[in-house]
């Protein structure tokens, strides 16, 4: 746990600079569409490969802006330097650093870094808490409720494809407030206990891994559309409880 808030100070540091600054640019990862991609982007990852390089040498890492490096430890890092990079550049403080250290199996701890808010969520290793301007406490995803008393995110309107958006959308109709927007801190609410539900789709490893590790120890579920793994990516469900997670999922269902 010390290397992973080692490796969210060095990101903070290397990414404040560059938010709300003027003239600040991106390149494009799409063809068609738009991924943006900053220089802040890419010194949060650099900064945390060196401490990982230093700190741990057997480990893997595996990152959004420079890949894959194979270790030979059997844990990797994954790491997402700037999860909404969207939101970065329209100068809104939901963005985030994520963090997380996965075995075989997934992850076993992450962290969800708000740099500008000075917000930090971590979870694992028998450890579910928030450290910020009010101080620190536990997280604890919130308890049963109906659907229809429920809070639902997503972060794009359209969510994927439009069959996935329907199946949103169909969720959507049942639940009492749908957001959107916010991307990996909307996961962070989820494990603090402010909303009931996320779901996307089109997810990364390195957009989910960290998320699944903080909802988890907090109390919540994070899945696939189908109720599995979802840590390598893809259609992903996460709740605040089982009864929420398995109502959802039985309307998502309908549509796979």
């Amino acid at each position: 746990m010390t290397t992973a808030h080692a490796l969210a100070e060095a990101a903070r540091v290397a990414i404040l600079p560059y938010f709300r600054a003027a003239g600040l640019s991106a390149d494009n990862k799409l063809d068609a569409g738009f991924d943006p991609v900053t220089e802040a982007d890419r010194a949060a990852e650099r900064a945390m490969r060196e401490i990982l390089a230093a700190r741990r040498p057997e480990d893997g890492i595996f990152g959004e802006e420079y890949g894959h490096t194979a270790g030979r430890s059997g844990l990797t890092w994954v790491l997402d330097p700037i999860d909404g990079t969207r939101g970065f550049l329209s100068g809104s403080p939901t963005w985030g650093v994520l963090i997380a250290l996965n075995d075989a199996n997934g992850p076993l701890f992450g962290i969800i870094d708000q740099p500008y808010i000075g917000e930090r969520f971590e979870g694992g290793f028998g450890r579910a808490q928030v450290t910020g301007p009010m101080g620190k406490c536990a997280l604890q995803s919130r308890p049963a409720r109906p659907l229809s008393e429920a809070i639902l995110y997503t972060t794009f309107p359209e969510v994927g494809t439009p069959a996935e958006g329907a199946a949103f959308a169909d969720v959507a109709a049942k639940a009492q407030l749908t957001r959107f927007g916010l991307d990996c801190y909307a996961y962070a609410l989820l494990a603090a206990g402010q909303i009931d539900l996320v779901i996307e789709a089109g997810l990364n490893a390195y957009d989910i891994c960290a998320p699944i590790a903080v909802i988890e120890a907090a109390g919540g579920m994070v899945t696939d559309w189908r109720g599995g793994p979802v840590h390598d990516g893809g259609q992903v469900i996460a709740a605040a409880n089982p009864q929420i997670h398995a109502e959802a999922l039985a309307i998502l269902a309908r549509h796979l």
